[in-house]
């Protein structure tokens, strides 16, 4: 389903606009995929039932890490995903060693429905069931046929050391590639999608082994204007010591869905 060819034949000047792209790099990748077989996946994505663990950080955005299980373009869309010839393509571009993780831990189809939003944070660092794989990278395919810049959804992007902004579009067929560190923080606010339509994207992330961690290890960490959400200021700095409490007695369940 992935057009190698067409990415191959481009590869240097993916690697260039990733690499000098500000605040930190990304690129957003256009037709990605054979248009006519995302077309026909588009139309099969079934309503996810299995909402985000983001709680009030995110609203209305369901996940299914084992999309593959449904079958047809799904599963052929996971073999290219994971495929060597995409991973050597990925490290070219972005000029990192990494491996797509093959079960999508906490990717896999993302559905954001009426008002979805998810606010701005920095990913957890390394695999929660994985201690030595680091997350490098994020892979984001948009799937949202037809889009406009009115139904809002783009990707901001900033920069957590300097404040530098900038936003990704997100239509139909797109491939967004972002580095992962404490400072890439990412989300996007409420969006305004006619009706019947969903936000989606499927998201795979790319890691790479480390023998020893190269900085300590770190849950989600969200980032939340103080003047604008007061209450959700307060929870996001709790958040973290919170999530580790809750780690001692309970696992997470996102490897279940």
């Amino acid at each position: 389903m992935i057009r190698f060819d067409y990415l191959e034949a481009n590869k240097d000047a993916f690697r260039k606009q990733f690499l000098e792209a500000k605040p930190f790099p990304h690129i957003g990748i256009d037709g990605l995929c054979e248009e006519e077989k995302l077309t026909q996946l588009y139309y099969s994505i079934p309503e996810i039932d299995t909402p985000s663990a983001d709680y009030v950080f995110a609203k209305n955005k369901f996940e299914k890490s084992k999309y593959h299980e449904l079958g047809g373009l799904f599963k052929e869309l996971h073999e290219d995903l994971i495929s060597e010839r995409f991973k050597e393509l990925i490290c070219y571009i972005t000029n990192e060693e990494i491996f797509i993780d093959p079960t999508f831990y906490g990717g896999g189809i993302h559905q954001g429905r009426k008002g979805s939003f998810l606010d701005m944070h920095a990913d957890f660092n390394y695999h929660p069931l994985h201690d030595d794989w680091y997350r490098n990278l994020n892979l984001l395919i948009y799937i949202n046929k037809d889009w406009k810049k009115e139904h809002g959804g783009e990707l901001r992007l900033e920069d957590g050391r300097t404040g530098e902004k900038t936003e990704v579009d997100v239509p139909f067929n797109r491939l967004a590639i972002m580095h992962c560190r404490s400072y890439t923080l990412h989300g996007y606010d409420p969006i305004n999608f006619p009706e019947g339509k969903y936000r989606t994207s499927i998201a795979a992330y790319a890691y790479t082994p480390h023998k020893q961690h190269m900085e300590s290890a770190r849950t989600t960490v969200w980032h939340v204007e103080k003047k604008q959400h007061p209450i959700k200021y307060a929870l996001s700095k709790i958040w973290v010591p919170a999530v580790k409490l809750k780690s001692l007695f309970s696992k997470s369940k996102t490897a279940d869905h």
